[in-house]
C-alpha cells in the first residue's frame, strides 16, 4: 500500500549533498526510484540503493536539469520497502533569473537559496533575498537602511560608497526597484505599506521569469551574439497554490491604462511580468 505523496522543495544542501528529505516511515527502505523526466519530455527511471541517513534524507544522484527549489513528491511502498521520488514538468519551461526550470518549483525557495556571485552587488541581493520578506511568486521587499548590517560592505565612507554603487548597478540593470514600505508590529517589512503606516524606503527584488528553450528546440535568441536589450511586459502562469503579488497587480494595471494590455483582470493562477531592461 502507498502512502500519501508530500512534496518537498530542494535546497542547496540537498544538490550538493545528493540527497532528498523522506519521511520518517521511509527508515527501512531498501531501494530508492527517482521518476523524472529529463528536462520535462524524456521518461527517465533510475533506482538507487537506499540508506537513510539520521538527518532524514536518503542519497539520490539528482540529474543535472534539478535545480534549486524543485519540488519531489515521495511516495513510500513499503511492500516493497521502496521510496518512490516524483518531479512533475511544466507545461511550458521558464527561465527563473537565466536558469532554465523545466519542473514545477517553489519560488520562494528559489528566492531564499539564491547563490550569489562574489561581488558587491551579489552581496547586496542576497541580502535582499535571504533576509527579506519572501512573496508567494518568489518577490522580496527588503528595508534599504538595513542594507549596512546586511550586505556587509564595511562601514564608514568606503562602505556607504560601495554600497551604493552596488545598489545602483542593481537597479539599472532592472533587478530591483526603489518602493515605499512599511513595517510591521514585528518589524517585518511589508509592500504596499499598511494604512496609516509610515513609509520605510525599500529595496523590491522581482524575479526575471522568460520563457526557455529545450534542448532539441532552437534558441529564440542566437547565444553568441547577446545584446543589450529591453524584454517587454508579459502575463505568465503561475505555480500551482501561488497567486499574483500586490505589486504585480498594480503593474499589470500600469499596463493596461498605457495600451498595452485589455482591460481585463488577470485570469486565476496568472501573473504578470513588468518591463525590463536585460543585459546581454
Amino acid at each position: 500500500m502507498k502512502t500519501a505523496s508530500p512534496r518537498y522543495a530542494l535546497r542547496r544542501a540537498d544538490l550538493d549533498g545528493a540527497a532528498c528529505p523522506v519521511p520518517p516511515e521511509c527508515a527501512d527502505a531498501a531501494t530508492v526510484l527517482l521518476d523524472h523526466r529529463a528536462h520535462g519530455t524524456t521518461p527517465t527511471r533510475q533506482v538507487f540503493d537506499a540508506e537513510v541517513e539520521e538527518d532524514g534524507r536518503v542519497g539520490v544522484a539528482w540529474p543535472e536539469d534539478v535545480h534549486v527549489g524543485v519540488l519531489v513528491a515521495v511516495t513510500w511502498q513499503p511492500a516493497r520497502r521502496q521510496i518512490v521520488l516524483r518531479t512533475v514538468p511544466l507545461d511550458e519551461p521558464l527561465k527563473v533569473d537565466g536558469v532554465a526550470y523545466f519542473h514545477e518549483y517553489d519560488p520562494l525557495t528559489v528566492t531564499h537559496e539564491f547563490r550569489p556571485a562574489n561581488s558587491n552587488r551579489g552581496k547586496v541581493l542576497d541580502a535582499v533575498r535571504k533576509y527579506g520578506r519572501v512573496f508567494d511568486d518568489g518577490s522580496a521587499v527588503f528595508p534599504e537602511g538595513d542594507l549596512v548590517r546586511r550586505a556587509g560592505l564595511g562601514k564608514g565612507a568606503r562602505g556607504t560608497f560601495l554600497l551604493r554603487n552596488a545598489v545602483e548597478q542593481l537597479i539599472r540593470e532592472g533587478y530591483v526597484t526603489r518602493v515605499a514600505g512599511s513595517l510591521d508590529a514585528g518589524g517585518r517589512p511589508s509592500f504596499p505599506p499598511g494604512d496609516g503606516a509610515e513609509a520605510v524606503p525599500m529595496l523590491f527584488y522581482a524575479p526575471l521569469i522568460e520563457p526557455a528553450a529545450r534542448p532539441d528546440e532552437p534558441a529564440e535568441h542566437d547565444p553568441s551574439n547577446r545584446h543589450e536589450h529591453w524584454v517587454a511586459g508579459f502575463i505568465r502562469k503561475l505555480q500551482p497554490g501561488t497567486r499574483p503579488s500586490p505589486r504585480a497587480l498594480a503593474l499589470h494595471r500600469q499596463a493596461i491604462d498605457n495600451g498595452q494590455f485589455p482591460d481585463e483582470p488577470l485570469a486565476p493562477g496568472f501573473t504578470f511580468v513588468k518591463k525590463h531592461h536585460r543585459n546581454g
